[in-house]
């Protein structure tokens, strides 16, 4: 009912459009939103750059103009039903990300299921939607399955490692851990004897300084934020490499309305709000290293034998991703052999081909 109710109304504000002189500007109200709060740089930059690069470049044309509505921080959506929202005409615009919607956007998880990856978040999110864009059809289908037209603006989290109370030189060292991570880092683990808690920054604090578990999987600009080198100071450099989350997305019922101009203002604002993200990213994450170093943290280099040894034992990370997105129909295999190839063109090989398996 709201998704037909949200379509019919659109429709309707772009014919009383049509109808009037041909100099009027036509208004359309968009809600964006994101179950994440403004903490996070990729909601804060929805705010700080995406909406104003997105006004900036429609008001060359003059032909639309955005009543922007704002809801992040669980507000009007909670974190994980942001393409549902879409969908549904709840919303109109956020960010399309696998991490938090593995059932809805779980093709988008590439970068989760090929661990050990690029730690460079700008070459990660560029493999990962050159993938996207040169396998045929496949954002056809995303749209088809979510209603959501992915717009760009694609970004990765800096590298992620692993922060606990006794460093971890060894595999040895992680035998009997109990190491907090969200889902799809949990089987990262495999092959080192750690067990893996189902745990998020909500909680990594508090679970860490009570003992829940001994530490946990994370990125440098969020760990530091957290504080968690009080209760987790070794910041142990396994390099499981940067993560995509996601880019921009817009329901497609929304886009279906948009003239070419409008599409490209959207496009360009999508993409002055990956640039933002990638450079505040960059300063920060150098800032909170010099937080952590400076505050009681250290850093601690896995041996690099034990980590070869690591990544030759775990199981094979893409078997059940790939599985999923079999079962959906998904491309898959073409998926993955783009990334795969647009990373070793960039100049970076994965010590384990897990496509030859």
């Amino acid at each position: 009912m709201n998704k037909l109710f949200a379509s019919a109304a659109f429709a309707g504000g772009l014919l009383a459009s049509a109808a009037g002189p041909a100099a009027a500007q036509e208004t359309i109200p968009l809600t964006i939103v994101s179950g994440h709060p403004e903490v996070f740089l990729w909601v804060k930059h929805m705010h700080e750059t995406f909406i104003p690069a997105v006004d900036a470049a429609l008001a060359e044309t003059g032909e639309v103009k955005i009543d922007w509505t704002e809801a992040y921080g669980g507000t009007l959506v909670r974190l994980g039903s942001e393409a549902e929202a879409l969908e549904t005409g709840i919303a109109d615009i956020a960010m399309a990300s696998g991490v938090f919607d593995p059932a809805g956007m779980g093709i988008l998880n590439i970068t989760y299921a090929m661990p050990f990856g690029p730690t460079d978040p700008e070459m990660v999110t560029g493999a990962v939607e050159d993938a996207l864009y040169s396998v045929d059809g496949l954002l056809d289908q995303i749209t088809q399955e979510t209603g959501v037209v992915y717009i760009g603006g694609g970004v990765a989290i800096d590298g992620y490692n692993i922060a606990t109370k006794r460093p971890l030189n060894t595999r040895a060292d992680m035998d009997g851990m109990r190491i907090g991570g969200a889902g799809p880092n949990l089987a990262w683990l495999d092959s080192t004897g750690a067990v893996g808690v189902q745990g998020s920054y909500v909680s990594f604090y508090n679970d860490i300084s009570t003992g829940v578990y001994d530490g946990n999987i994370g990125w440098m600009t969020a760990n530091v934020p957290a504080r968690l080198y009080e209760v987790a100071p070794y910041w142990n450099r396994i390099d499981f490499g940067a993560m995509y989350i996601g880019g921009l997305g817009i329901a497609e019922r929304v886009w279906d309305g948009f003239s070419d101009s409008t599409r490209a203002a959207f496009r360009a604002g999508a993409e002055a709000y990956a640039a933002a993200f990638f450079e505040e990213q960059a300063a920060k994450y150098a800032a909170s290293e010099k937080t952590m170093l400076e505050n009681g943290g250290s850093e601690v280099k896995m041996d690099p034998a034990e980590r070869e040894a690591w990544i030759a034992e775990m199981r094979n990370p893409i078997t059940a991703w790939r599985d999923a997105a079999l079962a959906r129909g998904e491309p898959v295999d073409a998926m993955l052999t783009a990334y795969r190839d647009t990373l070793a063109e960039g100049g970076f090989t994965f010590q384990r081909d897990y496509l030859a398996e």
